[in-house]
């Protein structure tokens, strides 16, 4: 676990439901309830300023941390795609992308296979990726860029190749890889779930329970693009990781956020009017209401 992933997955699960900022003294208040000491966390977020993730104002004498508008647009695809409920039957359209990016944009080209890689592409070659989703607003953006445009193309088509769209998925995907860690979470968290079933831990405990809950299930963002069911196999664990997460989630939330509310405003800087307060609290009570569907 490492202080700068936290922090987002902290923004992405309550900061932004609170006005969208937070005070410095707070943050890394927040972050040593996970281990992390003083001055790491502080460096961490020093990094994140600098890389153009973060940006403060000051409030008087106080430090006030929010994200910049390409931090809050990877915050916002990463919720849209954890939250994500699965989708009905798949159309059967894959969005088929190429490049040929000249060795003189070398860093262009690493930077879009690292993009790619972010919003779930499986790779069939070199410079050739599919994803079963539509192409969307943000993923277009990028690939309309000057340094893109001229080197990238992009389509939907059907597969009618000699072997089947799941053949096809796994040419593109680990789907042993995924499906081992899918097993893996849901036997770390499936006993903390029956037992706060059981018993309802305290405020603080559900904080950082489900804090770290929503950060290991951010992983997968990174290696499960969200397949349609049918393209997976009957022994696949994805849908029952997905499940165990949005109950154990919906379970701490409340108390979660209450406690996230009662430490960050425990610090000067912050005025949230009382309509402010009450709807960040729903809102982050229950994400799952205003997922989106599945665009890139």
């Amino acid at each position: 676990m490492h202080p700068r992933s936290m922090f987002f997955t902290l923004y992405g699960v309550y900061i932004r439901h609170f006005g969208g900022e937070i005070a410095l003294s707070a943050a890394v208040q927040l972050m040593s309830e996970f281990g992390f000491s003083q001055p790491a966390s502080r460096v961490a977020l020093s990094r994140l300023l600098n890389q153009g993730w973060l940006a403060f104002r000051k409030e008087g004498r106080y430090n006030l941390l929010t994200m910049t508008a390409a931090g809050l647009q990877r915050v916002d695809e990463a919720a849209n795609r954890i939250y994500r409920l699965r989708l009905g039957q798949w159309d059967g359209q894959w969005l088929l992308l190429t490049y040929t990016i000249p060795e003189e944009f070398r860093a262009a080209r690493d930077q879009l296979r690292t993009d790619l890689e972010w919003w779930g592409f499986g790779t069939l070659g070199n410079g050739t990726w599919i994803s079963p989703h539509s192409l969307g607003p943000t993923l277009t953006t990028r690939l309309e860029s000057p340094e893109l445009a001229p080197y990238v193309d992009y389509f939907q088509a059907r597969y009618h190749g000699p072997a089947s769209d799941r053949e096809l998925v796994r040419k593109g995907w680990n789907l042993q890889e995924m499906n081992a860690r899918y097993a893996r979470f849901l036997e770390y968290f499936r006993p903390e779930y029956y037992e706060a079933q059981a018993t309802l831990p305290p405020a603080q405990a559900c904080f950082i329970a489900r804090s770290r809950l929503v950060h290991e299930y951010r992983k997968f963002l990174f290696v499960d693009p969200g397949l349609p069911e049918e393209l997976l196999g009957e022994d696949w664990r994805g849908s029952e990781a997905f499940s165990l997460f949005q109950s154990y989630d919906r379970l701490l939330a409340e108390r979660a956020g209450q406690y996230f509310y009662q430490k960050m405003t425990a610090f000067p800087g912050l005025n949230l009017a009382p309509n402010e307060v009450q709807g960040g609290l729903l809102a982050q009570l229950n994400p799952f209401a205003s997922n989106e569907s599945a665009t890139l």
